[in-house]
């Protein structure tokens, strides 16, 4: 299928929407970088058991990369004998169609556990973009899985990457690929998407090093931005010229600053669970652009996944493992509960879909819980829920996707796919 970049405009934010089928999930985050599915016709309440799983294919190596859905392809990376591949999978069966090597393992500097892949691919039109969690940035053709052109963000920017290797999935808007080597010479880079020459570097003062979260774009004061949670704070890049433009640095985290920046109506969110959420409204005074504060609490949104906002609200784990809504524009806590525990979401009809990463690594085992939760301001509202098979000794931190009528769960070595199709809706 062909596709094509185009641009959306809601309510202030100007979002990078890979244009594609209704039910794919071209990118991290989905077609917007927001956590939003735009599925219809899925189930509004799950079966005692959960719904039907359709196949599981548990040789998709280690690591952590949530998947990408375009067309009749699932796409991610694995990670075996110390190599780092990308993998296309057919959507009916779960069979692998192809993978191609993208590099090594990046070692996590000071000896921390958790190595492997985190990038979900990105799919644009007949090519893929990838990162590797030691620096190599791939496209690759979809089809047969040739690499086009490869470029290491170590090696070629000079950068600088955090204690947990690289994670970001790379941003493609327009013509131009978005990437974060971190460091002084090129905190955030600008690619041309067809043959991977740099196109700008922007030296953010401080010389930050790559964080754990990716890039978005938006429209904001006039002005298109690149915005990204760097290692030491959140960031805005003039989309044009790499010209570093603000910073809000009081929601980075001290360990690990991963989530995606959320953008409404001028305002910027970022929230991490060591630390705290804040929003910044952006002012242009006299060609420059300021981050002004318009809340920070100690409500600590999830520090491994990003929260969903849906209307006036967003939904996320905090730092003590509870759901939480939360109102974007004041920061007021709707309600909380335990749901699953610490979890990564996305939302699609009206409806969370709520994933636990369970227990082993810092923590006890303990089970998996995948659940179905209204996406409500009036309280917490469940409608069924499921454990996770096949849950090994280290967390779960993928994202739940919903693409094709169906919910796509990875953990180590597995990828499974369930029917989420109401079969009342004719969908």
């Amino acid at each position: 299928m062909h596709a094509r970049t185009s641009l959306l405009l809601v309510g202030g934010l100007l979002g990078v929407s890979l244009s594609a089928r209704a039910d794919d999930w071209p990118q991290w985050r989905g077609p917007n970088r927001d956590g939003i599915s735009k599925e219809t016709g899925l189930l509004k309440a799950w079966p005692k058991d959960g719904p039907k799983q359709l196949w599981k294919n548990d040789q998709v190596g280690g690591g952590y990369s949530t998947p990408s859905v375009v067309g009749n392809r699932v796409y991610l990376m694995g990670d075996k004998n110390d190599e780092e591949y990308l993998i296309a999978l057919d959507v009916e069966t779960g069979k692998q169609v192809w993978s191609t090597p993208i590099g090594k393992i990046g070692a996590n500097p000071k000896n921390l556990p958790y190595p492997g892949p985190r990038s979900t691919p990105t799919v644009d039109g007949e090519l893929i973009y990838v990162l590797g969690s030691d620096g190599d940035l791939a496209c690759v053709e979809k089809t047969k899985g040739d690499v086009k052109w490869k470029k290491n963000l170590k090696t070629d920017f000079a950068g600088k990457v955090g204690d947990w290797a690289y994670a970001e999935s790379p941003l493609i808007d327009g013509d131009v690929l978005v990437c974060t080597p971190g460091g002084k010479e090129a905190t955030l880079a600008a690619l041309s998407k067809k043959t991977g020459e740099t196109i700008w570097k922007c030296a953010v003062p401080q010389g930050d090093a790559a964080g754990y979260g990716s890039a978005i774009a938006a429209e904001l004061v006039g002005l298109r931005q690149y915005l990204q949670f760097l290692a030491g704070g959140v960031v805005g890049v003039d989309a044009k010229s790499g010209k570093f433009l603000w910073r809000y640095d009081k929601t980075k985290d001290p360990a690990a600053t991963i989530p995606t920046p959320i953008v409404y109506d001028n305002c910027v969110f970022t929230s991490t669970s060591r630390n705290g959420s804040g929003l910044v409204r952006l002012k242009a005074d006299n060609g420059e652009v300021k981050a002004d504060e318009v809340y920070f609490n100690k409500t600590a949104l999830n520090s491994i996944g990003t929260p969903v906002r849906v209307g006036e609200y967003l939904y996320a784990t905090d730092g003590k493992g509870e759901l939480v809504c939360m109102e974007f524009k004041t920061g007021e806590v709707k309600w909380r509960d335990k749901s699953v525990g610490t979890a990564g979401l996305c939302h699609a009809e009206g409806m969370l879909y709520v994933r636990g990463q369970g227990g082993g690594g810092f923590g006890p085992e303990k089970p998996t819980w995948v659940a179905l939760v209204e996406a409500t301001p009036t309280g917490y509202k469940e409608h069924g829920r499921f454990e996770q098979p096949d849950h090994g000794n280290r967390p779960a931190w993928p994202h739940p996707i919903v693409a094709n009528g169906q919910l796509f769960l990875r953990d180590q070595g597995v990828l499974f796919c369930y029917d989420l199709k109401d079969a009342g809706s004719g969908k």
